[in-house]
C-alpha cells in the first residue's frame, strides 16, 4: 500500500499504526511531531492511530542547539 512520508511515496506492506511506523523508521516518538492527514497528533493517540492506503503522514524532528549567551 501507498502513503505519502514527508512529501514522498511510501509503500508499506500492511496499515500499521503511528507507533509501529516510527518504529519501523526507527525513530524515537518522544523527539517527534506527527501530522496525520493534515492534523496534528497527540502522542496518546500514536498507538491508536492506523495508517492506511493513501494516507499523508509528516514526520517533524526537534531539534535542540543554539549558542549560549
Amino acid at each position: 500500500m501507498t502513503i505519502t512520508l514527508n512529501g514522498e511515496p511510501f509503500e508499506l506492506a500492511s496499515p500499521l499504526t503511528v507507533s509501529q511506523l516510527l518504529t519501523q523508521l526507527d525513530i524515537d516518538s518522544r523527539r517527534v511531531a506527527v501530522e496525520y492527514n493534515l492534523v496534528v497528533l497527540r502522542r496518546a493517540t500514536y498507538d491508536t492511530t492506523t495508517i492506511r492506503e493513501g494516507d499523508q503522514i509528516e514526520i517533524v524532528n526537534f531539534v535542540g542547539g543554539g549558542s549560549p549567551s
